[in-house]
């Protein structure tokens, strides 16, 4: 699985990506990080898992290893019998969840180292956004406004038209007191 996403992310970081798609590329690699986040608690789990049973099949064990020399006291041949089969079985087991466990641990251990390279890169790849990108996606973020039925200030055209029947208006309303002030005097003359 963290070879997937490794990949993902390295191919992603090696492609030449213009200017409009880092902001679709670093988030692409939140969500790898986030993957990753959670395939690394999936493994913390499953080690916690093995460890529980691993101390399980430890209590198990000795529990046999005593209920033979219990019957060996007694010198009760058939239990134990079953108890150096019963033994052998949890020793078996034992052995088969501390490679697992082993492995684990070191599954865990690589999850995490890779977890921390992801998020050191999605960190780099974020500090090295141009401030262009910042512009750009700003207009973006204008232009999807604009395309869900908002407006821009000052790019409005509705409002515009507003503006300029209201200045329109206004400048008619003044010649038109200038002129009435003219025939006022035109008229007293």
């Amino acid at each position: 699985m963290f070879e997937r996403l490794r990949d993902a992310l390295r191919a992603a970081l090696a492609a030449a990506t213009p200017p409009g798609d880092l902001r679709d590329l670093t988030r692409q690699m939140r969500e790898a990080v986030i993957d990753a986040k959670v395939a690394v608690q999936e493994v913390r789990e499953a080690v916690a898992r093995t460890t529980e049973r691993l101390a399980t099949e430890h209590q198990a064990l000795a529990d046999a290893e005593r209920r033979r020399r219990l019957a060996a006291e007694i010198q009760d041949q058939e239990t134990t019998d079953v108890a150096d089969r019963f033994a052998a079985k949890h020793r078996e087991r034992v052995d088969v969840l501390e490679h697992k466990l082993a492995a684990q641990r070191e599954e865990l251990a690589l999850a995490e180292r890779d977890l921390g390279e992801m998020q050191a890169q999605l960190v780099t790849a974020e500090r090295q956004r141009p401030a262009a990108t910042a512009g750009s996606s700003a207009e973006a973020a204008w232009r999807d406004i604009q395309a869900a039925g908002g407006s821009r200030p000052g790019v409005d055209l509705h409002d515009e038209l507003l503006k300029a029947d209201l200045d329109r208006s206004a400048r008619e309303a003044a010649a038109q007191r200038q002129l009435d002030e003219l025939k006022k005097k035109l008229g007293k003359e």
